[in-house]
């Protein structure tokens, strides 16, 4: 039998890159992956969806042409190409990934693999040695244990994805990330969209002022948010779905001709045979230390499987810091910079702390914010909602957060994230020249409100 060094179950943006870099670090690697390679993220989740936004992001700037002296008229939605460019999009980076396994001679068994032990994994009637076992099976959908949620026109964040036509309207049930995310597409094609939700919108952990900017933003686009609803039922109405839940006043409800369960996700680790090894979760989730290493000698466990942070990056991030540590070299997993983004109608993303979170650990800081209507390109872009905004450390002047709402927040939220990674500080960005006239200047005029003021905003 051929021994591998390490087998990794699961083939997502954790299990691949790990793969990748395991192989690059020498080792011999096998991927078990019972379906497409890139997992959620790539074929049902960030790439689909980003695809999607960018034909949003064509349309609007379609409609604004005219400002620019660009006519352009008979603007029409073919709801077909656009899904065509979203299949073509992930198929192309699904195609991607399997040629980079091929090129760094990474074994790819197809089928849902088995852990026998923390050196033996089965996937149908095939047995892999290995001297490591990481496990990389990502999560899936939860959605609402209500009645009616298996009626026809209630879809996952999956199904929707596979649409052929577009729907009239769209209740949204949950306001997670991927909620919204689905919420603006969807409303900036022409589709009546409500969202449906039991507490306020806060998107954390995206700072607490920008979330309340946004949620101020989805009325004007025609988004309608219901707070204080908790989903009792769905029910079909006819032509419609209708969601119902109750208030002091009786019950309410939301009708839509699809329903949408933006409910969260869960750790996904069906049988990988985890209760008679020994490995030890809590509430689905398999728990690992610093190290990302379960409580069983050679086996670890990587991306949404933990259950901490649900992203990709960390997912990818998590891969390479397991495969370092599986073949003995030890590194931490280090949280502390995870970016955060929303690819929403305007862009929102974070990274660090919240001010909030700040003043509750008693943190002394310092706030400064600069707006995008002060912003030479985001002016003549014609795209000048939002801002950014810093928070730094009153003794010293560490960067501690960033937020930023606007165009390409998910692009400028680099820039903070590398400042905390470093340990930069406001002086440090205020004295790395930046190159005029980008959004980044943005960033750096950010900082400059830290220190003696931003040049470009008069502080009052």
């Amino acid at each position: 039998m051929d021994e591998k060094d390490i087998v990794i179950v699961g083939g997502g943006p954790a299990g691949y890159v790990a793969a990748i870099h395991a192989s690059h670090l020498g080792a011999k690697v096998a991927v078990v992956e019972k379906d497409k390679l890139g997992g959620t993220c790539l074929n049902r989740g960030c790439i689909p969806t980003k695809a999607l936004a960018r034909s949003v992001e064509v349309l609007l700037e379609a409609r604004t042409a005219n400002d620019f002296g660009i006519e352009v008229n008979n603007i029409r939605i073919d709801f077909p190409k656009i899904m065509a460019h979203k299949s073509k999009a992930v198929s192309q980076l699904v195609f991607g990934v399997e040629q980079l396994m091929k090129g760094n001679k990474i074994r790819v068994y197809r089928g849902a693999g088995r852990i026998l032990s923390p050196h033996l994994v089965k996937v149908n009637d095939e047995e892999i040695a290995t001297r490591k076992v990481i496990i990389a099976t990502g999560s899936e959908s939860t959605p609402l244990p209500v009645p009616g949620r298996d009626l026809p026109g209630v879809l996952t964040t999956d199904e929707i994805l596979e649409l052929t036509e577009l729907p009239e309207s769209l209740v949204v049930i949950g306001g997670s990330h991927v909620g919204v995310e689905f919420a603006s597409i969807f409303n900036a094609l022409g589709t009546k969209v409500t969202i449906v939700k039991r507490r306020p919108l806060r998107l954390e952990p995206i700072d607490e002022e920008i979330g309340r900017r946004f949620a101020q933003t989805l009325p004007r686009q025609g988004i309608e948010v219901k707070i204080g609803a908790a989903v009792k039922a769905i029910e079909r109405k006819g032509a419609v779905l209708r969601v119902v839940w109750d208030t002091p006043e009786g019950e309410q409800g939301v009708d839509g001709q699809m329903v949408l369960m933006a409910t969260g996700r869960a750790p996904y680790a069906k049988g990988l045979n985890l209760s008679e090894l020994g490995i030890q979760t809590e509430r689905g989730a398999i728990k690992v230390n610093e190290y990302l290493e379960t409580n069983i000698e050679d086996v670890y466990a990587i991306g949404d499987v933990v259950g901490k942070n649900m992203l990709a990056h960390v997912a990818s991030y998590e891969g390479e810091v397991a495969v370092e540590n599986a073949l003995g070299h030890p590194r931490q997993a280090d949280y502390h910079a995870v970016p955060n983004c929303i690819f929403a109608q305007p862009e929102i993303a974070g990274v660090g702390i919240t001010e909030k979170e700040a003043s509750d650990g008693g943190i002394p800081y310092k706030v400064s914010r600069f707006p995008f209507v002060a912003c030479g390109r985001a002016v003549a872009m014609g795209e000048t909602s939002g801002m950014v905004k810093m928070i730094c450390h009153a003794d010293d002047g560490r960067v501690l957060g960033m937020h930023v709402m606007g165009p390409h927040a998910s692009d400028l939220i680099a820039e903070g994230a590398l400042a905390i990674g470093l340990g930069a500080t406001a002086e440090d960005i205020v004295h790395t020249i930046h190159a005029h006239p980008t959004l980044p200047e943005a960033v750096r005029e950010t900082a400059m409100g830290q220190l003696d003021g931003a040049i470009h905003f008069l502080r009052v």
